[in-house]
């Protein structure tokens, strides 16, 4: 169980109800379940990364698709983040990432055979996770696949999901129960 209870209207800071109001429009619905889940008991925080997300996760971006849902799932691997990997999975594997790649990164088993962009993003987010550095050798890589603003872009994009499962891990926020997704092994 979620250890924050759903955000209502006045449940919010009251200088924040018109950010609240606008969040609530934009979703159809109070977001109850996930990041936003938890986000939304400050609203104006919540407005101003979802600007980010959008761009990281939009047409704006210099990544392709691929490359992004690979990051995302790669941070939710990272951080442990049942709720990301149940949300981004599916979507990684429709961007092309083979069954493979994915379940193998999800059940922390040897990765198949990868390309040079793939291998890039796993050995750049990998390493900062887990060392909280990039080594000259993984920067270049990725420098290389990616350029300036592709890497900039990948860097906070691994940033912000890793801030999304801060929060998820956090506050216990619960995945749906009809996942189609194997959970992660924690």
């Amino acid at each position: 169980m979620a250890r924050l209870k759903a955000a209502t209207r006045s449940s919010i800071p009251s200088d924040q109800t018109d950010a609240f109001d606008q969040i609530v429009q934009d979703r159809g619905s109070i977001p109850e379940l996930g990041p936003i889940g938890a986000m939304i008991h400050v609203p104006e925080l919540t407005q101003r990364g979802e600007v980010l997300r959008e761009y990281l996760r939009g047409d704006l971006s210099s990544l392709p698709a691929q490359t992004r849902e690979l990051a995302m799932i790669l941070t939710a691997r990272e951080m442990d983040c049942q709720y990301i990997w149940h949300a981004h999975a599916g979507f990684a594997r429709e961007s092309g990432l083979s069954d493979e790649l994915v379940n193998n990164l999800r059940d922390k088993r040897d990765l198949p055979t990868l390309s040079t962009d793939e291998e890039a993003v796993i050995n750049y987010g990998r390493e900062f996770f887990r060392t909280h550095k990039v080594t000259q050798e993984s920067f270049d890589s990725a420098l290389a696949c990616f350029g300036v603003r592709g890497l900039v872009e990948l860097t906070n994009l691994m940033g912000y999901y890793a801030a999304l499962a801060f929060n998820v891990n956090a506050f216990e926020m619960e995945i749906p129960e009809d996942s189609p997704e194997i959970p992660l092994p924690v």
